[in-house]
């Protein structure tokens, strides 16, 4: 069903290019990483931007019929700067989105009945809690001059839920089975 609301519908512009911009600053930060020989952050860096791309994506395809030109204003941290600098503007970035953008997107779309609109915006809420973590994580080695720990890591491709490790059967966001997750080796 199309957006209804034009609220939603700019709240939906608005994290499309966020997601948009993250996905493709964390694959040049993770180009970057793997440049100076943190293959594990470099990991992290491009799996998260694949989840990044899936919130882009679903971001996209709710706006459904709503065809045309729209100027979109996402706040990014733009830059080149050392692993922990990046990895302190990937936090940042992610901080910004759970305590700020996407509580007051959801909220608008839940109270404008938006149900597409509030799924894909739960599930971008719900992925990036876990990316702040990681990336903090992958700092604190950072600053001591380290790779991070880091096993293989999978996403989701339908709501960008992110884990390390052993996956469980299913999503525990989606409920789509872990064989269609896409999988970063370690």
């Amino acid at each position: 069903m199309p957006v209804k609301n034009d609220m939603t519908a700019d709240f939906l512009r608005s994290a499309y290019g966020g997601e948009s911009m993250a996905h493709m600053r964390y694959l040049i930060w993770g180009g970057h990483a793997e440049k100076q020989g943190l293959k594990n952050t470099a990991r992290l860096f491009k799996a998260i931007s694949f989840a990044e791309q899936v919130h882009a994506t679903n971001h996209f395809m709710e706006l459904g019929e709503q065809i045309g030109g729209a100027a979109v204003t996402a706040g990014a941290v733009f830059g080149q700067g050392t692993v922990v600098e990046n990895l302190q503007g990937a936090i940042d970035g992610e901080a910004h989105e759970i305590e700020q953008m996407y509580p007051v997107y959801l909220q608008a779309a839940q109270i404008q009945k938006e149900s597409g609109a509030e799924k894909s915006f739960s599930y971008a809420l719900e992925a990036e809690k876990i990316h702040a973590k990681m990336f903090k994580v992958a700092q604190e080695a950072a600053k001591v001059g380290k790779d991070m720990t880091l096993g293989e890591v999978y996403i989701c491709p339908v709501c960008g839920h992110t884990g390390e490790g052993k996956m469980p059967d299913k999503c525990p966001v989606c409920g789509i089975r872990k064989e269609l997750f896409k999988m970063f080796p370690a």
